[in-house]
């Protein structure tokens, strides 16, 4: 019941109700925000749902160590049994944890051709990779040609893939290079004002938005109603 519990309650069904159900299979996703406003935050919480629905999450970090993203996934997953008085959240987090892999690289000399290369020797290891997040890569770095590698990979795998950019502006336009937003069906930007935090999707089940907005508690960053 526990885990039906944790289902039921995960803040991204807000996300999931408010845009269709989310990410289909095949799908990429992007975040983007101003640094610091709570992009690994909304990452993370899209990797805990895919893991309490038993799915393998590669979680790619391009700036934290991986003892920090382990933090993340700690507190978020605290947060959410306290918010919905889940007794033995602590407890269960091992099991619930036991389907994530942790990668830390250096853009500077880890592309995301490469990144995908090493995830394609776990899946050839036996890993049923199902989920891929990738945190804090640059985007005005990549070239459209490594991101089509990934959006070719995830598309063929039927797995699905959120990224996160660090950028201020709330326009679709401005969110990415004019050659990569095509490869992302869904768009969604953070955004602060009068002390409320949402997450506006700008882009969904890949046409334009501009009425879709998930609120973010200011404390926690767990998405709210």
């Amino acid at each position: 019941m526990v885990k039906q519990d944790l289902i039921d309650f995960s803040p991204v069904r807000y996300f999931d109700n408010a845009t269709n159900g989310g990410l289909k299979d095949g799908e990429m996703g992007i975040i983007t925000a101003k640094k610091g406003l709570g992009k690994t935050s909304v990452l993370v919480q899209f990797g805990l749902d895919a893991l309490i629905h038993d799915k393998h999450v590669i979680h790619v970090s391009f700036d934290q160590h991986s003892s920090n993203v382990i933090s993340w996934y700690d507190s978020i997953l605290a947060e959410i049994g306290k918010k919905k008085n889940i007794d033995n959240i602590g407890a269960l987090s091992d099991a619930i944890v036991s389907n994530r892999t942790i990668l830390n690289f250096n853009q500077e000399n880890f592309t995301l051709p490469k990144v995908i290369n090493t995830i394609k020797a776990m899946k050839d290891g036996g890993i049923n990779i199902a989920s891929l997040i990738i945190d804090g890569a640059d985007m005005s770095k990549v070239s459209e040609a490594d991101v089509k590698a990934v959006a070719d990979f995830v598309k063929a795998e039927k797995m699905t893939a959120w990224f996160s950019s660090t950028n201020e502006s709330d326009k679709l336009k401005d969110s990415l290079d004019n050659a990569l937003l095509p490869m992302f069906s869904t768009v969604a930007h953070i955004g602060a004002a009068q002390n409320v935090v949402s997450l506006a999707v700008l882009k969904c089940e890949g046409k334009e938005v501009s009425d879709i907005n998930v609120k973010l508690d200011s404390k926690t960053l767990l998405m709210a109603k």
